[in-house]
Formats: C-alpha cells, sequence, structure tokens
C-alpha cells in the first residue's frame, strides 16, 4: 500500500494548488480520485506515462439525478502492484465539455469518441472527432446513454455526415470493402489506401449492428441482467458472463464457494481451447492450407459437444450467476472432460506439429501482419494480439479470478508480433489451458456451489474481468435503487484490439489483409454490445 499511496502523491503534487482533488480508498483495491475535468490530461499522462499505469477501461455515466453531474471514469492498472486508480472527473450539463486524454494516450481514442456519440461528452482536442458508435446519419443532439432518452425509441435518420480520412496522391488508390461481404460474417467497412498492392492506410468502420445492451440494461435486476453479459458474444459468453457476476460480487461484498470458482475456471478454460484450436484453423484457411483448416474445424466441434455433454450447453451459456453456478458438473461428466480433454490434447500436439512442418503457410505467416511492441503498447493491446508482440500481460496471472491463484501456468510471449507469433501464443496457450483444467479436476472440492448475495448499496461501482481467449474483458457496473443496474459499461478485448489491426496490415500487401485479420481474430459483436 505504501507504493500505492506514493503515486497517488506524486499525482497530487501535479495539480494546482486552487483546484486540489478529493481521494478515497476502497476495501477492492481501488484508490478513487476525484479531480477538476480541466486536470484531465496532465493526470492521465502522469498515470499512463510516466507511472507506466495500464488504460484498463474509461466510462462515462449520467449521474445528474445523483450527485447532479455527468461523469468521466478513466481507470489505470498497476499490474505490478495490484491495484487500481480512477481518475473520476464530473461534468456540468450545461457546458458538457472535457479536454481529451487522446493526445497524451492514444488508446483512450475509441472511448472519448463513444463518449460523446452516446452522452454528448464532448473531449475538446480530440484528433479524430468523427462519429464512432452512431455514425453520421444519426441526429447529433440525440444521446442514448442520457437517463432521459426512452430504451424503445424509434429515431429517424438525418443526412449523413460521414467522412473518411483523405489520401491524396495520383500513385494512390483508395479500395472499399464491406459492410455486406460474400461470407455470412458481421458488418464490417474497411477503407484500403494503397498504392499498387501495398497497403498505405487503412480506416475501420465497425458499429453497423450495435444492440444498445447497456442502455437496454438499466433498471435490470442484477441477478437477471447476466442473460445480457452471456449475449455480448456467441464464442465468449462465459468469459464475459463471468466477469459481471465478478462486478456484481464485487460491489456486494460477496466471496463465492471453492468448487464454484474451480468449475469456473476449468469451464473459463474450455472456452478458450475451443477458441484457440478453432482460430487455429481459420488462418490455416487464410493461408490456403485445406488440410490444417479442417483438423481445426474438426477439433472445435469435437470440443464444442464436449462443452454440451459437461455443461449442457455448446457455447457453455446458463453455467454462472452472481454468488457462484447455476449448475454443478457430475462425477461422469468430469471424467468425460478428463479424458476427451487428453485425447485431443494429443491430437492437437500433432495438428500443430503438421502446420509448423509446412513451409509455404509458414512464410505466408512469417513478417506479415506485424505489431510493433510499440504500438501495442500505446493502444494497451490484450491478449494475444499483445503476448505476440511481447506484452507480457494476462489477467489470470497479474489479476487473479476465480481459481487461478491456486493453479500453475505459464504465459508465452513473443517478440515478432507477426501473423506467426500470433499462431504460437494461441498453440502454446492451449497447450497451457489443457494443463490448468488437469489441474483442477485433480484437486476439484465437493461442497457448495453458489451463495445468496446481501442487499447492494446503490449507487457503488465496481469491476469484474477475465481473460477471455481474445483477451482481457472488463465489464464496469454501477448499482441502482433496490438490486438494480444503474449503469453498465463492457469493454471486450475486441474493442481494444481493433484499432491495432490498422497499424499491422500497414506496409502488406491487399490480399494478406483476410489472412491478417484472422490472425487477430476480432468480434463485431463484442463492439456492437
Amino acid at each position: 500500500m505504501t507504493a500505492n499511496r506514493a503515486i497517488v502523491s506524486r499525482m497530487l503534487r501535479k495539480l494546482p494548488v486552487s483546484r486540489p482533488a478529493a481521494v478515497s480508498s476502497r476495501s477492492d483495491g481501488i484508490t478513487e480520485v476525484n479531480v477538476d475535468k480541466r486536470d484531465l490530461p496532465d493526470v492521465c499522462r502522469f498515470l499512463g506515462r510516466e507511472e507506466q499505469g495500464r488504460l484498463f477501461v474509461v466510462t462515462g455515466s449520467d449521474e445528474r439525478d445523483v450527485g447532479g453531474f455527468l461523469s468521466v471514469y478513466y481507470v489505470f492498472a498497476f499490474d505490478r502492484l495490484r491495484h487500481f486508480v480512477a481518475v473520476k472527473a464530473d461534468i456540468d450539463e450545461n457546458d458538457p465539455t472535457f479536454p481529451s486524454v487522446t493526445p497524451e494516450l492514444p488508446a483512450a481514442n475509441w472511448y472519448e469518441r463513444e463518449m460523446k456519440d452516446l452522452l454528448g461528452l464532448r473531449p475538446i482536442g480530440h484528433p479524430d472527432p468523427r462519429p464512432l458508435i452512431l455514425h453520421g446519419d444519426w441526429p447529433e443532439e440525440l444521446h442514448p446513454l442520457r437517463k432521459e432518452f426512452p430504451a424503445g425509441l424509434h429515431v429517424p435518420r438525418v443526412k449523413s455526415r460521414e467522412t473518411f480520412p483523405v489520401c491524396d496522391g495520383e500513385d494512390i488508390t483508395v479500395i472499399p470493402v464491406g459492410p455486406i461481404h460474400a461470407g455470412i460474417i458481421e458488418p464490417g467497412h474497411f477503407r484500403f489506401a494503397a498504392v499498387g498492392e501495398t497497403i498505405l492506410h487503412l480506416d475501420t468502420r465497425l458499429f453497423y449492428t450495435h444492440r444498445g445492451l447497456e442502455k437496454a440494461s438499466e433498471g435490470w435486476p442484477l441477478e437477471k441482467a447476466v442473460a445480457i453479459a452471456e449475449r455480448v458474444c456467441g464464442v465468449c459468453a462465459l468469459s464475459h458472463a463471468t466477469a459481471y457476476c465478478q462486478a456484481v460480487e464485487t460491489a456486494a461484498g460477496a466471496d463465492i464457494p471453492e468448487r464454484a470458482k474451480q468449475l469456473r475456471t476449468l469451464f473459463l478454460e474450455m472456452e478458450r481451447i475451443y477458441n484457440h484450436v478453432g482460430d487455429i484453423g481459420n488462418i490455416c484457411a487464410g493461408v490456403g492450407f485445406a488440410v490444417g483448416a479442417s483438423h481445426g474445424a474438426r477439433l472445435k466441434e469435437e470440443l464444442l459437444r464436449l462443452n454440451e455433454r459437461a455443461a449442457g450447453h455448446r457455447y457453455l451459456r446458463g453455467l454462472v450467476v452472481p454468488g457462484g453456478m447455476r449448475r454443478d458438473a457430475d462425477p461422469d461428466a468430469l471424467d468425460d472432460v478428463r479424458f476427451t480433454l487428453r485425447r485431443i490434447g494429443r491430437d492437437f500436439r500433432e495438428f500443430v506439429d503438421m502446420i509448423a512442418a509446412h513451409g509455404i503457410s509458414v512464410d505466408r505467416m512469417r513478417k506479415t501482419g506485424t505489431l510493433s511492441k510499440e504500438h501495442a503498447d500505446r493502444l494497451e493491446t490484450v491478449g494475444v494480439a499483445a503476448r505476440a508482440s511481447g506484452r507480457n500481460i494476462d489477467a489470470r496471472r497479474d489479476w487473479p479470478y476465480a481459481a487461478y491463484a491456486s493453479v500453475r501456468f505459464d504465459v508465452p510471449v513473443f517478440r515478432e508480433g507477426d501473423v506467426w507469433a500470433r499462431v504460437r501464443v494461441r498453440a502454446e496457450e492451449t497447450f497451457q489451458s489443457l494443463s490448468i483444467a488437469e489441474q483442477i479436476l485433480d484437486r476439484l472440492t465437493p461442497g457448495e456451489i453458489a451463495v445468496p448475495l446481501p442487499d447492494i448499496p446503490p449507487y457503488r461501482w465496481a469491476m469484474g474481468w477475465t481473460e477471455s481467449p481474445r483477451g482481457e474483458t472488463v465489464h464496469w457496473l454501477m448499482t441502482g435503487e433496490n438490486g438494480t443496474i444503474y449503469r453498465y459499461r463492457i469493454r471486450s478485448a475486441t474493442y481494444s484490439n481493433w484499432p491495432a489491426v490498422s497499424w499491422a496490415v500497414r506496409g502488406n500487401i491487399v490480399p494478406d489483409f483476410p489472412l491478417i485479420n484472422k490472425s487477430f481474430e476480432l468480434c463485431y459483436a463484442c463492439c456492437d454490445r
């Protein structure tokens, strides 16, 4: 705690004497600092650049009926100290502006543009103030996350203000792709600026099917809203649901039974395994290695069938609830998990060796789609993409939850930052996940699988997180009256990683974009929450 206090003390010395900050230490390992909005850039620069804190999550919240203000929260994680510093600034609705932090911390880019769209909080000095979530045909004066905005309102569209970066040059060709694609995939618009086949710039436009889940959740009972969380993403359903449940449990100050922690860990690793195996197969498809793609699809299907036998759902929905687990796992199902994972582990080893021995595929992946550590750091990239570029971060190890503190595993980190490095991270993590699952099965504790939660006071905020197959996922939650949701913010790993794709494709050829994109394996639905 001495180091935590030292960081905050140094930060406070940066502030003008005339604008002191209010500091409070919380029991959940968070120091909350309420600053004048004019001091946001200096404070965030100090925490993020001078003290090397990671920008963990940013959210805006309409708290006018509670404290009279709209509020912004910038939460920084100090991994080594296992401590968070949350910087909060209150903003008057009559002057809904604040100085942008993005020029100091580029990872704040999307967060601030989203707050402008959904809450009407305008980041002054932001380098790219274009709409992000709502696109250009949404009326500028309507902000869906304001409390007075009706959740079911049908909004008539206006003349589009949509703009794209201008790429001038006699030899530059602009190539638009999407948002409607040839395959059965979600909509995304990619606008390439290229000289010949070489990509100079990529502008990505997402959020075409935004579902408004955060707005829809307002007023929902805390115990029922897990159904919203596990529908954020089809293939990371358990990661999202667990992060949400942990946020509720933290707000309640509750500790769930050990068996529930262990079962969460087991099934979270099963979710990681089927995703990683399937993703490697998809990357094989991206290089035209059909045999590898077929093996990946076959192994993924076997794993999905195992999920259904052991948990009742191929994609592991309906397993967790605030307070623990909804259902237990019987001994026969656990034996099935143990022996099936052992068999698939041997099969997967042969699959990985086959890819590594296929020189043409490896050549296509090496030095393709390279994301430097510098850009990975500046954009706060997480998960596989981060670890393939030299960022040694993993929420399971750095911020242990569920039963991760009681198991042993390594975090594979590579420096090359290319497609091949991202494949290798997935492969090594799969073997680690198989080991974690075996350890949990060896020591599974008998007993209860859930506890009732106490009444939670209103207007208390808390966070839950998981290391999903794509990386660190954060759920930020503020409770409302009578055990309901007041504000719910979902920050998926995909949300953190999409901006990195534009940097990874620069200098590559247009035909390699599908391969590079597959190697990040990002999800549209995780953004369209």
